[in-house]
């Protein structure tokens, strides 16, 4: 259903935030004409965020903001400004131009906040100067929480608890990157309900609050207006699951698409998987899987997939659920769901039509399956994102 105002998701930045967790949201969310700017010494920010980096040595590069960690960022607290390359502008561009939106609109709006307004050290020798403090979070409908070592090494400050709580009694949703989990926790909203944070934490997580039920093997995990997520590679996948939940999967296949990732991964996917060599076989699969996605209206079978890849059935089928999560057959079955969502949000194709395209055959397998999948029917699914 059409919005008459974009929704407006907050950043909240503490102490210590990681560069790359910061990062994340802003770039996926994030779209420039709809952002207040904020002066750098180059360019306005799209995140509302004013980057310098202290006592870092080598030159002074032009870097996109929020920054990866750069070991050449630029030192004695010189301002940085966003690059020309791969800004959410063009993420935005690149979605409306797909059909996804209307010309000229952006469902999101971002900005990054603090505690109180002022500089924020990060955990990578960079530092973030803000305009707002936590009086942001009263209107945010989206909140995200990057990691951060403060929430890991001390309690975040009641003030932070508070604007929290008042935030999520009030309607709002909640989600947290990595070590951000720490804060989500100690507001007590996680007692009795499942979350997830890098693994590497885990153990501490469980300590800390254990009425939490903490699961280190997943990426991410979806308790309502609660979320939590791994890593920053994880965080991604969170962000995507947000907007897919929001605007359809056209959507956010659109973004994952100019983000170079994958669209979708489980989240039950586990964290980290031990190998005790290096896989060979990535690349393979990565063109397999593309393969599949070409012949998705076609009958597959795992043989067809294995011989694609050029490994026996054992092989492919073992290597595939550590990359993916799924089974080769339940990941080209959840293509052919993905495929029939896109087909549902953006044409007028009848169900029977959609399901010969995407290679279910009949419309009864394609609402058996969307029930089992998505917890819902194909009409339902076309009224919700064609309003």
């Amino acid at each position: 259903m059409p919005r008459s105002s974009p929704h407006r998701l907050l950043v909240l930045a503490l102490d210590g935030v990681s560069a790359m967790d910061l990062g994340v949201p802003v770039q996926v969310f994030g779209a420039e004409s709809n952002a207040t700017p904020v002066r750098t010494t180059a360019a306005s920010n799209p995140s509302g965020t004013h980057l310098t980096a202290a006592n870092q040595p080598g030159p002074h590069p032009t870097v996109q903001s929020p920054p990866v960690p750069n070991p050449s960022v630029a030192h004695d607290s010189a301002a940085l400004s966003p690059a020309p390359t791969a800004a959410p502008d063009t993420v935005y561009a690149a979605a409306a131009s797909g059909g996804v939106l209307p010309s000229g609109t952006w469902p999101y709006t971002v900005e990054v906040c603090g505690v109180r307004p002022g500089t924020i050290s990060g955990a990578d020798g960079l530092s973030y100067t803000v305009g707002s403090g936590l009086e942001a979070l009263e209107t945010a409908e989206t909140i995200i929480i990057p990691g951060a070592t403060s929430v890991v090494d001390d309690e975040p400050s009641a003030a932070v608890v508070g604007a929290l709580l008042s935030a999520f009694e009030r309607g709002a949703r909640i989600a947290a990157i990595s070590t951000g989990t720490f804060a989500l926790a100690r507001t007590g909203l996680l007692a009795g309900r499942r979350a997830t944070t890098h693994w590497s934490t885990a153990k501490e997580l469980v300590r800390r609050y254990p009425s939490i039920r903490v699961d280190e093997n997943v990426l991410f995990i979806d308790e309502g207006r609660l979320l939590t997520s791994a890593g920053a590679a994880s965080a991604i996948d969170l962000c995507l699951h947000l907007i897919r939940n929001d605007h359809g999967v056209g959507l956010s296949n659109q973004v994952a698409r100019r983000l170079v990732a994958a669209a979708y991964r489980s989240a039950g996917q586990a964290q980290y998987v031990p190998r005790s060599v290096p896989d060979p076989l990535g690349d393979d699969f990565a063109d397999t899987r593309e393969w599949a996605l070409q012949h998705i209206g076609e009958k597959l079978t795992l043989r067809d997939l294995a011989a694609n890849a050029g490994v026996s059935v054992r092989t492919f089928s073992r290597r595939f659920v550590e990359d993916t999560g799924y089974t080769p057959m339940q990941w080209v079955l959840r293509a052919r769901v993905d495929l029939a969502r896109e087909l549902l949000e953006n044409s007028d194709l009848g169900i029977e039509q959609i399901a010969d395209q995407v290679g279910l055959g009949t419309g009864a397998n394609l609402r058996m399956h969307f029930q089992r999948i998505l917890s819902t029917s194909p009409n339902d699914y076309r009224h919700s994102f064609q309003g």
